[in-house]
């Protein structure tokens, strides 16, 4: 199977129910709400899937893409993904295992913008956002978008952060966060 995703391009995904591909409705309104931010960022794409986010933020200029993905078949999805349509400049990696774990080993790093799509039903919720805030993956002036679905989801509260907005497409919706020092920091310059 394949979806077409920046520019025509057309990636693979992995057949079945395995994983879920964000819908092209979806991919777009994120990059419609990030637009001018993707270019040179550090991008973190979390259940990564056949990762065709991470793919786009490639298309879009992406400097470095890490994707986490538990599926060893899903994990060479993604690498033939990214390969085909990251340019020499660009930096990519696939990491495959317990997400958790992997964050852990990311501990250092800093991400302008992390997708966050988990199944819905997994519980990673909770327990990923935490790991997130306490590696401090996401840069300070960075954002966090978490897909789930629209009805009977309750947002993890993260100390650090606030919900900067949240979106409904049909059956997926979208949580964003930033950073409160940051906006606290930019609201005492003004």
């Amino acid at each position: 199977m394949s979806l077409r995703i920046y520019g025509n391009r057309q990636i693979k995904t992995l057949p079945g129910k395995e994983t879920r591909p964000t819908s092209a409705r979806v991919r777009e309104a994120v990059f419609n709400i990030w637009q001018g931010e993707i270019a040179s960022s550090r991008w973190l794409d979390l259940c990564a899937g056949s990762g065709s986010m991470g793919a786009e933020a490639l298309c879009r200029g992406a400097s470095l893409v890490v994707g986490i993905e538990q599926s060893s078949r899903a994990c060479a999805i993604i690498q033939q993904n990214w390969q085909q349509v990251a340019d020499a400049g660009q930096e990519w990696k696939v990491l495959r295992g317990d997400i958790i774990q992997q964050l852990k080993a990311l501990s250092g790093k800093q991400f302008n913008r992390i997708y966050f799509d988990p199944p819905y039903a997994s519980g990673l919720y909770q327990p990923v956002l935490e790991a997130i805030a306490h590696h401090q993956l996401l840069d300070p002036s960075g954002e966090i978008a978490v897909e789930h679905k629209p009805q009977g989801w309750t947002p993890p509260i993260i100390d650090t952060w606030e919900i900067c907005r949240q979106k409904v497409y049909g059956n997926t919706a979208l949580t964003f966060y930033r950073n409160v020092r940051e906006q606290e920091e930019i609201r005492e310059k003004y």
